[in-house]
Parts: C-alpha cells; sequence; structure tokens
C-alpha cells in the first residue's frame, strides 16, 4: 500500500508542476500580448493626435 501511495502523490506531484509551468507559459504570453497591445494603443494615439491636432489623452503635447 506504500509503494502505490507514493506513485499516486509523485502522479499528483507531477500533475501540479506541469499545471504551474502551464500558467507561468500563459501569464509569460498574455504579458507579451499586453506589451504588444499598449505598443499599438500608443502608436494610434499619437497618429490620432497629429491628425486631429488635439491632445486626445491630455498629457499636454500633440503627437
Amino acid at each position: 500500500m506504500g509503494l502505490f501511495w507514493d506513485l499516486l502523490q509523485q502522479s499528483q506531484l507531477e500533475e501540479q508542476k506541469g499545471k504551474a509551468e502551464s500558467l507561468e507559459q500563459r501569464v509569460s504570453d498574455l504579458e507579451y500580448e499586453l506589451d504588444k497591445t499598449k505598443d499599438l494603443l500608443s502608436r494610434t494615439l499619437r497618429l490620432l493626435e497629429q491628425r486631429s491636432g488635439q491632445d486626445i489623452d491630455n498629457d499636454g503635447q500633440i503627437g
């Protein structure tokens, strides 16, 4: 019974490790996507301010 229990626990530990690694990868992917989205938003805002001539984000600058 002890060997069976050890195998069961080892299996559960491996499963949790896989989930943690998967979660870390998902978080990393989300952070990368967030950075890309923020960059696109910033470039879009600059272009929109330049074309409209208005300070849309209230930072005191146009573009």
